[in-house]
């Protein structure tokens, strides 16, 4: 199971939010690019990157902050957060960006979804948000009538790289993951899983390794706060 560390850019910093609500960030750091190198030199083989304006405005904000991340380090790096259009998915591509992470627009437009994933082979993934099992779009302003497993189901095809599912009212709590929803999600689809929100410990990473089907897990906050040492998790992952 891959260790995906959370760089969360707003206004240019590394920020976490509690449940998504932008007044209710905390910063970090103000120089993203020496984080992800302080990730990678940890050991990661991933970085996960979000540009928490772009979601909210529908278009990328942050884009001087991740460029200078991806200059900056050697290992892949996946990004979520106002890709909504072609063109926006090729250009971050073009720029050396590993994978997009599409998520309103997977309710929105999943015609879209489908024609990038058949254009950018394992370079597209599908960001599913939810509360209470139904899907959250916009940042996760605007509630749907939407299913998780339903709309997972209906990507099965499409050849997507991957499924990231946040439960919101997890993330940034520390409260762990919701690991019984997202293992029976990553049983419902053959499409890889990847575990974010919550989580906040070594036990949480090993629980969610220990069911044995999903793929990964996205930690941000508990890494910054020291609950997670990045060294010991990268170690028993491995191990």
């Amino acid at each position: 199971m891959i260790l995906y560390p959370a760089i969360d850019l707003k206004d240019g910093n590394c920020v976490r939010l509690l449940h998504g609500e932008m007044d209710k960030a905390t910063v970090f750091g103000s120089d993203p690019a020496a984080q992800a190198a302080k990730f990678e030199a940890a050991g990661c083989t991933w970085v996960h990157l979000v540009d928490l304006n772009g979601a909210f405005a529908g278009a990328p904000v942050n884009g001087a902050a991740v460029e200078a991340i991806l200059a900056r380090i050697t290992v892949p790096a996946q990004l979520g957060g106002g890709i909504r259009d072609m063109a926006t998915i090729e250009g971050w591509l073009s720029k050396g960006l590993a994978r997009v992470i599409l998520g309103t627009v997977a309710v929105e437009n999943p015609a879209l979804v489908r024609e990038a994933a058949k254009a950018f082979p394992g370079q597209v993934a599908v960001g599913i948000d939810a509360r209470g099992g139904r899907v959250a779009t916009k940042g996760w302003a605007e509630e749907t009538d939407v299913m998780v497993t339903d709309l997972a189901k209906s990507f099965e095809d499409a050849g997507v790289a991957a499924i990231i599912y946040t439960d919101i009212l997890r993330d940034g709590a520390m409260t762990g993951p919701n690991i019984e929803a997202t293992e029976a999600l990553a049983r419902a689809v053959s499409i890889p899983v990847i575990a974010s929100g919550g989580v906040s410990s070594l036990p949480d990473l090993i629980a969610l390794r220990d069911t044995g089907v999903i793929a990964g897990a996205i930690s941000g906050r508990a890494i910054y706060d020291g609950a997670l040492d990045l060294t010991a998790a990268l170690a028993a992952l491995r191990g």
